[in-house]
């Protein structure tokens, strides 16, 4: 029984909520590249870097000369590389990208990064450096890690692409090219790094 003075009202509230979700199983695959920039007048940072000296104490040893610290991020996976990948995993054969074989290689070629390539684009002005003492590491963390030092009067020129190869040329499989202006080396020692990650 309604009482005097009382409104009734009767309301249907509908809330409709569709979602769609997808499920997707994916590996991600991170690269980052570091570029360190020293002026070597003696060639000490050179000498202790292809020793393999860390370098966190290269930096705090030489701070006085480092002048430049670029990190940068991204790589195109190659297929030959990546084929060589697969070759290395499944089978006895194939060249690994380990301390006796890797090299990373600069060169100065602009050409935008593709999956088809093979090796670095330069005509000319490119050099493949073999790995300071130590390196590759890996085992650890999900992650491999390739560093070569170039000297003085190595690679003097535009830096503008890089990769990692397991052999000193073209020819060798590249694993990957990056493309990404750094400036032009004319001299001092610059270290490249390279770190891959799957997660």
């Amino acid at each position: 029984m309604e009482k005097p003075g009382m409104d009734r009202g009767i309301g249907l509230d509908r809330v409709n909520v569709s979602s769609l979700i997808e499920l997707v199983e994916r590996k991600e695959q991170g690269s980052v590249w570091t570029l360190h920039k020293f002026r070597d007048p003696d060639r000490r940072v050179y000498l202790l870097a292809r020793r393999g000296l860390a370098l966190e104490l290269l930096t705090r040893q030489f701070y006085d000369r480092l002048y430049a610290k670029e990190v940068f991020r991204g790589n195109c996976l190659l297929n030959e590389g990546i084929n060589e990948l697969w070759t290395i995993l499944c089978s006895a054969g194939g060249t690994k990208f380990d301390s006796g074989n890797a090299y990373l290689g600069v060169g100065d070629s602009n050409t935008a990064a593709d999956p088809t390539q093979t090796g670095l684009q330069a005509t000319t002005n490119k050099l493949y450096k073999a790995m300071d003492s130590g390196y590759p590491t890996y085992g650890s963390a999900q992650k491999a890690t390739w560093r070569s030092t170039f000297g003085d009067s190595e690679a003097n020129f535009a830096w503008n692409e890089f990769t990692v190869a397991n052999g000193g040329s073209d020819s060798a499989k590249n694993l990957n090219r990056k493309v990404e202006s750094k400036g032009t080396k004319s001299s001092g020692t610059w270290i490249l790094t390279l770190d891959i990650s799957l997660s």
